[in-house]
This record gives C-alpha cells, structure tokens and sequence, in this order.
C-alpha cells in the first residue's frame, strides 16, 4: 500500500480525542503483523484505548522512535466542501481529510515504509509508538515512554515526532498547565457587597494576580526569543458565575492555562498563586468564614521540549529531511515526554500547523512524498 492508499484508511476512521480508538488500533495492528511485526498494544484500564508499540530491527542500543498520536479534533461546527472522514483529491495538489495533517499523514508515510524496513539488513531499531488522547492533553504520552522502557531491555536514543511541521526539524516548544480554580464566596442581595463575599470579585482579583505575574515575569527578563510570544503566557479562557445581576455570586469558576518557556517552571507559578489565595482566604475569612480558593489540575502538565541545536538528533534529522532550518514552535506534543523520558527528541512531519483542527484541513501529496523519503532515508541510515 502507498501512503496515500493507508492515510484514506486512516482517515476513515473518525476517532476524536477521548474516545475509543480501538477500530483504527487495531487496523494498524493488523497492518504491521500481516508484515511480520511483533506488535504490543496496551489498553487503559476501561480497554476501551489503546497505543501501540513494536520494534523493527535488532534488540540492540541507539535505535529511534518514530512517534504520533491516532486520534482527531472534532469536525463539529466547521464549514466542510468534503465528507471530513473521507480522503478527498481535488487536483490541486492537497488531500482533504480530518487529520491529514495532523497527524495521520505521519503515521501514513511510517506505515507505508514497513515493508522496506523488514527487508532491510537494519543495524539499529526503528521503534513504533502510537498513542490516543494526545488531542485532549497528551494524556498517554508520559505512560507510552513508560511502556517502552518496560517492554524493551535495549535502549533507544532518539525520538522523532510527527506533528506538522512542513518537515522542518523543530528543537523547541513550551510546556502547558492548564487549571480550574473554584472560588466559594456567599451569596447575598447585592446592597450588601460589602458585608458578604462576592466570588466574582474575588475571581477577578485571582486573574489580575496571574496577568500581573505574566508581566512581571517578562519584566524580569524570563524571555527566549526563539518563541512567540517570547515568555511564558497565562491565560484564563472560561469563568462561570452568577445567577442574576441583583444576585451576590457565591460560587465562581476559572479555567486557565501557562504555556511556559524552558527556563520557566509552571509548578513554581501555580506554588506561588496558591500562597496567594491563601492569604485572600485569611483575610476574606473575617467577613465569610467559610469562603474557600481550590485549585486542581485539569489533566497533567505536558512538558516543554528544549533540545540543544548541536544534539545528534537534530544533525540525523537534518540529514534524513534534507533540510538544514531548525525552529521552535508554540503548540505543546508528545515530544516534551520522550524528552523527560531520557530520549534525544524532535519533531518533523509533514503538512503545515496552520491546517490543524481547522476545516477543510489537508496536506500535501508532495509533503507526504518528502516525508516517505524521510523515513526511506533513516533506513539507509541504520543499515
């Protein structure tokens, strides 16, 4: 099968973040073994997902991991010419389908290269991991490193990672946190402002603190102008509150993010606004003492990647993509994990970020033939 040919099966498949993927999982399971691969799928705990894992090559040290996620953003809502689930063909060069960029065209051009892989004499391992979930937060990326190192008692050394990025190698992107804070106040007509809690006000001064900590840290100096923007940014996209505008709001809720550069550590600024609601809980406690700040986790943070542009990886990837121009980008991944997990890691995949969970989103034929030539190209590098 030619890419093409696999990435409209694996567009069919219509499997968004957060359900289960076992259709397209197993679909590529069947791929790999009808080419005599040993294939490990692990299942979370409902066996209702599942990620894959397999090794070509010998067990041996310094292989590298070719890696993507299986599941889409939703179609809900946008303008599409074209049946989303369906690989579609204009003429003009692009092939239309929901995640056809992002990022079934990467996992299309691995696949499509398996039989050349098993025919070759490799020296080192190409390893496969392909995870769920990434589109909801990254969820399996830090369990997928896991399951590598349990699996397998050799070591690899380099991770690659397919999102899009026009099959530029990219060194760089920030992490992300992102948090829901529930502010409990009283409730109260509201003449009386000034003898109860208002939890709208008091989640207006929360968010002020986090604007207010977003500039002081660019006042500081925490800047890395390889990004945009060039620090650490915090946001809060969502409050819920209020019943009626005569109503003293007696429960608000916040959902924010910190995309935070390398040098930054997003625990310490969360550390450093929990130390601050305590002290608005102390003194709002004199007038309601029952008014209460908590802040958890809305699902864990995905780490930043940072890899040196002298690192092996980046000359290997140079070297596989002919392409000499590194970047950083501002979306997070899964690469952020292999790093944390020991591995050299980069991203570089075909078709443009721009595309990504937009309608009509496509890639490119000549993309995806340039990120065959890629993987085509690591072969004879591990041969």
């Amino acid at each position: 099968m030619t890419a093409i040919d696999i990435l409209s099966k694996l567009v069919s498949f219509s499997v968004l973040g957060g359900e289960s993927n076992l259709s397209i999982a197993k679909w590529i399971q069947e791929y790999l073994e009808s080419h005599g691969v040993d294939v490990h799928l692990f299942y979370n705990r409902e066996k209702t997902k599942a990620s894959i894992i397999c090794r070509i090559g010998p067990a041996v040290d310094d292989g590298v991991i070719l890696s993507g996620h299986m599941d889409v953003v939703p179609v809900e809502g946008q303008e599409w010419d074209t049946n989303p689930f369906e690989l579609v063909n204009k003429g003009d060069g692009n092939l239309y389908a929901r995640g056809a960029c992002d990022m079934k065209g990467y996992l299309a051009m691995c696949l499509a290269v398996v039989p050349e892989m098993m025919q070759s004499t490799l020296k080192k391992p190409i390893y496969f991991a392909f995870s769920f979930d990434e589109e909801i937060g990254c969820l399996e990326g830090e369990n997928m490193v896991k399951q590598l190192k349990e699996t397998y008692s050799e070591t690899p050394r380099f991770a690659i990672i397919g999102e899009p990025s026009m099959m530029q190698p990219v060194i760089g992107h920030k992490g992300i946190y992102v948090l829901k804070t529930v502010v409990n106040g009283s409730s109260g007509h509201s003449s009386r402002i000034r003898q109860e809690v208002s939890a709208i006000h008091e989640a207006a001064r929360l968010i002020l603190w986090l604007e207010n900590k977003m500039n002081t840290l660019v006042d500081n100096g925490h800047l890395d102008d390889r990004f945009t923007p060039p620090h650490t940014s915090i946001h809060i996209g969502q409050i819920n509150a209020g019943i009626a505008p005569n109503i003293i709001a007696d429960t608000a809720t916040f959902y924010w993010d910190i995309r935070v550069i390398p040098k930054d550590r997003a625990t310490e600024i969360v550390q450093e606004f929990k130390q601050y609601c305590v002290e608005l809980e102390i003194e709002k406690r004199k007038i309601f003492t029952k008014f209460k700040i908590e802040t958890t986790e809305e699902h864990p943070t995905v780490p930043v990647l940072d890899t040196d542009a002298t690192a092996e990886v980046v000359d290997l990837v140079k070297r596989i993509s002919k392409s000499n121009t590194i970047q950083t980008v501002a979306y997070a991944s899964e690469a952020g994990h292999f790093q944390e997990g020991g591995y050299e890691s980069i991203i570089c995949g075909p078709g443009s970020i721009a595309q990504a969970h937009r309608a009509n989103e496509f890639v490119s034929v000549e993309q995806l033939n340039s990120g065959v030539q890629m993987i085509q190209n690591l072969v004879k590098e591990l041969n």
